[in-house]
C-alpha cells in the first residue's frame, strides 16, 4: 500500500450469500478520481432491494468480488478528475450509480451519473432519489407513456419507488390510486399524491378498487410485486391498459386470455437499460420537481454501516414499508 494513502471504512462482499457476507472493513484505500470521475464524501446512501439480489448472487448482473454495494449516495464533492468541469470540491450532490460502491465513507462516481442536490433537500433525501425516482419516472413516462387525465394504480405505494411514482403521477396530472399494507403506510401514500388508497391486506380490496374505478378500469398499473398481483392486475386494466412490472420475487400463473379482449400489455422496466440521454432527460424532469417542490423523498428506516446486514434483512422481510431505507455515514 502506498504510504500516506488515505484509508476509509467501507462494506465489502467477498462471497455471494446472505446478509452476513456484508463485511465492514476499516482499511480500504480512498479512491482517487481520474478523467471524468469525482470523489464524493458520502453522508448517506440509499438501500435498494436490487442490492440484496446482487449480494445473494442470484441477479443477472454479478460484480467481480470483492465489491462494495450501493449506487445512490448523497454527499459533498471531495475531489474531481482532470476532465471534470461541471463540479468542484464542496458541491452538494447525489448519484444514480457509483464506480467504487456507496456503502462507504467515500465513493467514486462518473460525472455523468452525478447531479446537483438543491439546498432545500438534506443528504438523507438526496440518498433517496437515485433508483426510486429514476425508476418511477422511467416506468410512468417512458414505459407506460402516461397522459394527463389517465388513471394509475401504484400497487405497493408506500416504499421508495411507490411514493416516488405517486408524487410524479400526481404532478403529471394523473388520477392516482395506491395500495399499502398498514394504516401508517396508507396515510403516507395519501400525503404524497394519491387521491385514494386501499389496503392490500384486506381480502376484498380488489373489489373495492373495481368499485372505485367503475366499468372503464385502470389505464396504468405500476406493479412492485408481480409474482403476487399480476393476475389481478390484468383484470383491473382498461382497454389498452398496461401493467409496468417494477418488481417481482418469483413466478406466477396468469391466463393470457385476460390480455386479449382488452388488448392490454405487460411491460417490464429496468432502470439500467436507460441510455445516457434518457438519464439526462429524467434528471431534468426530476430537478424541476425538486425546484417546484413536488419531489420530496420520504425517509423510512435509517441504519449505520455497522447495521447494514440488518438493513438487508429488513428490506426484504419487513412488509409494510414506509418511505426509503438509508444508511447514514455522518
Amino acid at each position: 500500500m502506498a504510504t500516506g494513502q488515505k484509508l476509509m471504512r467501507a462494506i465489502q462482499v467477498f462471497e455471494f450469500g446472505g446478509p452476513e457476507v456484508l463485511k465492514l472493513q476499516s482499511d480500504i484505500a480512498v479512491p482517487i478520481p481520474k478523467d471524468h470521475q469525482v470523489l464524493i464524501k458520502v453522508h448517506a446512501c440509499g438501500v435498494n432491494p436490487v442490492e440484496t439480489y446482487i449480494r445473494s448472487g442470484t441477479y443477472s448482473r454479478k460484480p467481480l468480488l470483492p465489491y462494495t454495494p450501493g449506487s445512490d449516495v448523497a454527499g459533498v464533492i471531495e475531489a474531481v478528475g482532470d476532465n471534470v468541469s461541471t463540479f468542484k470540491k464542496g458541491d452538494r450532490v447525489f448519484t444514480t450509480s457509483t464506480i467504487s460502491g456507496g456503502y462507504a465513507e467515500y465513493a467514486l462516481a462518473a460525472d455523468h451519473s452525478v447531479y446537483t442536490l438543491p439546498e432545500k433537500l438534506d443528504f438523507k433525501q438526496g440518498a433517496a432519489i437515485g433508483i426510486p425516482y429514476f425508476t418511477a419516472y422511467r416506468a410512468l413516462l417512458h414505459s407506460a407513456r402516461v397522459k394527463a387525465g389517465e388513471s394509475v394504480l401504484v400497487h405497493g405505494a408506500s416504499g421508495g419507488v411507490g411514493l416516488a411514482a405517486c408524487q410524479i403521477a400526481r404532478a403529471y396530472g394523473l388520477k392516482v390510486l395506491g395500495t399499502a399494507g398498514t394504516e401508517e403506510g396508507q396515510n403516507t401514500v395519501l400525503q404524497n399524491g394519491a387521491h385514494e388508497v386501499f389496503n392490500h391486506r384486506e381480502l376484498n380490496y380488489i373489489d373495492k378498487i373495481k368499485k372505485s374505478v367503475g366499468e372503464k378500469g385502470i389505464d396504468v398499473i405500476i406493479e412492485m410485486l408481480a409474482n403476487v398481483n399480476l393476475s389481478n392486475d390484468l383484470n383491473l386494466l382498461s382497454y389498452g391498459g398496461r401493467v409496468i412490472v417494477v418488481g417481482s420475487r418469483g413466478p406466477i400463473e396468469i391466463n393470457p386470455r385476460d390480455t386479449m379482449a382488452k388488448e392490454s400489455s405487460i411491460i417490464g422496466v429496468a432502470l439500467y437499460s436507460s441510455t445516457k440521454e434518457e438519464f439526462r432527460q429524467f434528471a431534468a424532469a426530476l430537478q424541476a420537481g425538486m425546484e417546484i417542490g413536488w419531489l420530496r423523498p420520504v425517509i423510512g428506516s435509517q441504519y449505520s454501516l455497522e447495521k447494514v446486514a440488518q438493513a438487508h434483512e429488513n428490506i426484504i422481510h419487513n412488509s409494510g414499508a414506509r418511505g426509503k431505507m438509508i444508511l447514514l455515514l455522518e
